[in-house]
């Protein structure tokens, strides 16, 4: 049985502190039986005095297809085929609030923060984060509609962290980010923002079942405890950025797979396309 003394020891063994910034992707199962539940994770987590951003979507209530006729050059959405079939999964989402649910892919771990412990939450419909310590406000202001991964990026440059709790690297949205800098899947996707409104919202990552091909790379970077049966891992964001950016430069089909029925083969493509531009400008 692992206790929220052990989760505390094993994240201090990490380094994490009142000074650290971090971003928490994790599996509450990855821990074993835990003293307390998810709630003892959280509670750990918090002793730390880090800053914590988490992942907080909500798009599988607030997200829709897009609009029929609406198309844009590789960005591997899927679209009604009729207006009225549009409207009625308009009809079926649900507006985007501070209150709604975490997606429950993203694990028990933000939710139980969402539900039990003060936080603030920021208001993109498809990809909102939770945000609690001293430097919360910043990250959350970070964030636009027209640029979800905002907070990620604050995060980075105040010389943050990507905290992995018995996950693994395709979770690592810091990856994207590195992404995004490089012209490379940057999706656009739609949310009902009210009644009978919607809205097309840009830069939306892509998939990232291939991110643990970057794990050699970001090794020496890599802080490593055991909690239990929980494999912890902190690596500096920066450092993520950095080979990421190395591993995208060199070839351009880097942590993507090759089944072309895959957001992955879209992504490729929006990549080659600003290679082709940036040819051309020279």
């Amino acid at each position: 049985m692992v206790t929220e003394s052990d989760i505390i020891h094993g994240l201090r063994a990490l380094g994490l502190n009142t000074s650290s910034r971090v971003i928490v992707h994790s599996s509450l199962s990855s821990f074993g039986h835990v003293e307390g539940g998810a709630r003892a994770v959280c509670q750990a987590l918090l002793s730390t005095g880090a800053t914590l951003l988490l992942p907080a979507a909500s798009g599988k209530m607030t997200g829709i297809p897009a609009p029929p006729g609406l198309l844009r050059p590789w960005n591997a959405v899927i679209a009604a085929s009729t207006w009225p079939e549009f409207d009625e999964a308009v009809s079926r989402a649900v507006p985007f609030s501070k209150q709604l649910p975490i997606d429950k892919e993203l694990g028990n771990i933000p939710e139980t923060i969402r539900r039990f412990f003060p936080h603030l939450r920021s208001h993109h419909p498809l990809m909102s984060y939770l945000a609690l310590g001293p430097y919360a406000q910043h990250l959350i202001d970070a964030q636009r509609l027209d640029w979800p991964l905002g907070p990620l990026e604050a995060l980075a440059e105040q010389h943050g962290s990507v905290l992995l709790l018995g996950v693994s690297h395709t979770v690592n949205t810091a990856i994207h980010l590195s992404e995004q800098h490089l012209g490379r899947s940057r999706f656009y996707r739609y949310a009902k923002m009210a009644d009978q409104i919607w809205m097309e919202l840009p830069n939306i990552p892509g998939d990232s079942h291939r991110f643990d091909s970057i794990e050699p790379a970001l090794r020496p970077a890599t802080r490593e405890v055991m909690i239990g049966p929980c494999r912890a891992r902190l690596i500096p964001i920066q450092e993520v950025l950095a080979a990421a950016e190395q591993l995208i430069l060199a070839n351009p089909a880097a942590l993507l797979c090759d089944n072309p029925n895959c957001r992955c083969f879209a992504a490729l493509h929006q990549r080659l396309e600003v290679l082709a531009a940036q040819g051309k400008s020279k």
